[in-house]
């Protein structure tokens, strides 16, 4: 026998970007031992007129916390995903003092979408305080698929300054504590370091995050401990103090890969060219700078218990401290409707000086109005005499603020979208897995990249998009074991029928700890075996649950 399994009869891309061949997989111990044609095996897997692949990176996840009460990590186990970086946007749920905790989750519920519930019950909070703790406590309980993480800027600013966090500048005593910190979790392993300037991210009570108020040499210290260790990427949010052009001198002085999110287009606005223009002069002068990009629109379905498109405008984020019934009592007043009215219309309080996009806003959910499902509300406006606003405000009242609409927030640019994708110096970036639950979920991307974007609209070879999902991913983080389907390789692989292949619908359950919703896609087609380390977590294209729950994921530390 060549292996203890063999993935045989299909067609090979390796993840360099070279042309598929026919060949053989053979696997054992975890390890990739064979590759090529007329191999056999204890355990034969059909791959016949089907592409063998390196797993899937996703290097933009949220799963910091859902890892705990769902090791599967799903619906990315089920997309043919085998390793996932978390701690995105500065939001790692560590370092964290017991004390913080009620802190750190109210943050988390308003700027990704996380139920306080599901939080407070679904987190061993008692199980770490530090980030070389958290590391611990994952790889202690185990994954289904290879797991590393950011230390993020707002966990540490907390960590250090606690409720001032939220308010005022760092003493240079609680900077050189911070600087420590990130040294700690570098030196534990952590992917690198992670923060946000972006002006949509307001947490507790409708406030900027922590790393909002840092101000740039704050971020240029905390960046210190990355270049001493001469490992790990750093991932931020441009925005505010963070202009595009300064990640360059950022990159130049880290001396390590920046990746930021997101390069996302706009219809009638082609600024993506200029951004790109300006990246890849830069890679000409020696920078690293990597833009994330989306293969998915930016959709949101809202409601408005938790309306994350609107927050960002002043009227919105006044209400964020605020429970269920304030709300109601605010959504109710006819001069707080004037006022959002006219700060939505004119462009003011937030979102950039923009009109709210009221077009791209449809009902999604609603009990009291199934009728009025997938109908715009410029539209149902027009026929009530009344302001958009209005209409989602009275729908939602009508339905105990469950009502959902779906708002199209950006990368709603297809052309765009297809220019961007192949280029060279992007990543794909930007699922947001394990965030915004309730709202959107992208963790398809792979799936819908390699059926909507490759087959079906011929945006990129077949291999250059699988490139793209593994070695690309792999050898900016420095996962030099991964991305790539070679001898001595551990044996993260998948197979899919590039014919079909394709994220299937959308559903809601309620699956989670404290009966805590979220959208998900866990009906791929096409996705017919996956493995991790060796081990099968997906065979004909349905899950193993014994696969997945002997967690042979591995820890991933820089």
């Amino acid at each position: 026998m060549d292996g203890d399994i063999v993935i045989r009869g299909g067609s090979l891309i390796d993840g360099s970007g070279a042309p598929a061949r026919p060949a053989d997989v053979a696997v054992s111990e975890g390890r990739i031992v064979g590759v090529g044609k007329g191999l056999r095996g204890d355990r034969e897997l059909d791959a016949t007129g089907q592409v063998v692949a390196p797993g899937f990176i996703d290097i933009h996840t949220h799963y910091d916390a859902q890892v705990f009460w769902d090791p599967w990590l799903t619906p990315s186990s089920f997309h043919g995903v085998t390793s996932v970086v978390a701690g995105n946007c500065g939001f790692s749920i560590a370092p964290i003092r017991p004390e913080l905790v009620s802190l750190l989750a109210r943050t988390l519920q308003h700027v990704e979408d996380m139920s306080f519930d599901t939080l407070a019950v679904g987190v061993p909070w008692d199980e770490f305080e530090t980030f070389p703790q958290y590391l611990d406590a994952v790889e202690r309980r185990g994954t289904s698929l290879n797991y590393g993480c950011y230390v993020g800027h707002t966990a540490v600013r907390m960590y250090v300054m606690g409720e001032d966090s939220y308010e005022r500048a760092a003493t240079p005593e609680e900077l050189a504590r911070m600087q420590a910190v990130v040294a700690e979790s570098m030196a534990a392993g952590a992917m690198g370091f992670a923060s946000s300037a972006s002006p949509t991210h307001n947490g507790d009570g409708g406030r900027p995050v922590p790393s909002r108020v840092a101000d740039l040499d704050e971020l240029r210290a905390l960046l210190v401990p990355v270049h001493d260790a001469k490992k790990g990427v750093v991932a931020l949010l441009p925005g505010g103090v963070i202009p595009n052009r300064q990640l360059f001198d950022l990159q130049r002085d880290v001396g390590r890969p920046i990746t930021w999110t997101a390069l996302l287009t706009v219809k009638g606005y082609p600024y993506h060219e200029k951004v790109v223009a300006e990246n890849d002069a830069a890679w000409d002068d020696g920078v690293e700078v990597w833009p994330q990009v989306s293969c998915r629109p930016l959709v949101f379905q809202m409601n408005l218990a938790e309306p994350f498109t609107l927050n960002i405008r002043t009227s919105f984020s006044k209400l964020m401290g605020l429970d269920l019934e304030q709300r109601k009592t605010a959504y109710r007043d006819p001069a707080w409707r004037a006022a959002t009215w006219e700060e939505l219309s004119v462009g003011t309080g937030g979102g950039g000086g923009l009109p709210f996009n009221w077009p791209s806003v449809s009902v999604a959910e609603s009990a009291s109005h199934p009728e009025l499902v997938d109908r715009g509300v410029v539209e149902i406006a027009e026929e009530r005499g009344c302001t958009p606003l209005d209409v989602i405000l009275d729908i939602s009242l009508d339905d105990d603020l469950k009502a959902r609409f779906w708002s199209v927030l950006a990368n709603n640019d297809p052309d765009a979208i297809a220019w961007l994708l192949p280029r060279d110096n992007v990543l794909l970036g930007l699922a947001d897995s394990g965030a915004h639950v309730s709202q959107l979920c992208d963790a398809c991307f792979a799936t819908d990249l390699l059926g909507n974007w490759v087959r079906d609209r011929g945006v990129m070879s077949l291999e250059r998009a699988v490139h793209k999902l593994t070695a690309e991913p792999a050898g900016v983080y420095g996962l030099t074991d991964r991305g790539s389907v070679e001898v001595g390789k551990a044996a993260d692989l998948c197979v899919f029928d590039p014919a079909v292949v394709a994220p299937g619908p959308l559903r809601r359950v309620y699956d989670f700890p404290a009966d805590g919703e979220r959208l998900t896609a866990d009906q791929p087609v096409g996705m017919t075996h996956v493995l991790v380390n060796g081990v099968p977590i997906r065979i004909d294209g349905e899950a193993v649950p014994d696969g997945l729950d002997s967690r042979p994921g591995k820890l991933l530390r820089s």
